[in-house]
């Protein structure tokens, strides 16, 4: 039986429908440099740190040899153009700011996002969570990125909790594969726009797939291993 103390969230593609805006700012970088940007290279940088995903862009779209483009380029480039995305319309995921107010009135809660600070803390401060979460640590806090534990080990760190009494709430194959590593329980929770592979959401505890469908009887439920449907 697994004693849960805390909920640790990821933000994009959790608490908001901002995977389809990274999406959307990539194609368009790439396109008015006349290059494309896919599926799998968005894949591939889902749930990522700001320098994992600004090396991936690099690296795909050969950005270093067309044009001279280092990392910190590319990353000042894409963040600006989400920003002003967010300042248009910051898309909230509908019953996920409800589901971490519903978290907190018996658990820890905190929130582990890849997503660069400054984005993050302007998610924060406009949905009001900044004065929920008891911790936060983003991309550029960590060294090592998910899918990589780290981020949740710090973040639990300062919550003093231990990862096997906590659970995660991650959307992305990365954030998926980062929670495992953490040994911590795992609600996959991915946007309709990105499924994810079998072999991902086997790693799962339960998924949900809609964070309307949150609760604190899920949480018991993930304690005690009884009743889940395995996704």
């Amino acid at each position: 039986m697994r004693k849960i103390e805390a909920v640790v969230f990821d933000m994009d593609g959790v608490l908001i429908d901002s995977e389809v805006l990274w999406r959307q700012v990539r194609e368009e970088f790439a396109a008015d440099l006349g290059l494309v940007w896919g599926e799998a290279d968005q894949a591939s940088t889902m749930g990522c740190s700001t320098t994992m995903w600004a090396s991936i862009m690099v690296e795909r779209l050969q950005l270093h040899t067309r044009l001279g483009m280092d990392e910190a380029g590319v990353a000042k480039e894409i963040i600006g153009r989400m920003r002003d995305k967010y300042a248009a319309h910051l898309p909230e995921r509908v019953g996920a700011c409800a589901a971490v107010r519903l978290a907190a009135s018996r658990y820890k809660v905190a929130l582990a996002s890849g997503s660069p600070n400054e984005l993050a803390e302007y998610v924060l401060r406009v949905t009001g969570l900044d004065q929920v979460f008891q911790a936060t640590m983003f991309g550029d806090d960590v060294a090592h990125g998910k899918p990589a534990p780290d981020i949740y080990w710090q973040v639990l760190t300062k919550l003093g909790v231990k990862p096997e009494n906590a659970v995660g709430v991650e959307d992305s194959g990365n954030g998926i594969k980062s929670l495992k590593a953490a040994g911590m329980g795992i609600i996959a929770a991915p946007g309709p726009e990105f499924p994810l592979a079998p072999e991902l959401l086997a790693l799962a505890d339960v998924q949900i797939q809609e964070m309307t469908q949150f609760s604190l009887e899920l949480l018991e439920q993930i304690a005690t291993g009884a009743g889940l449907a395995r996704p």
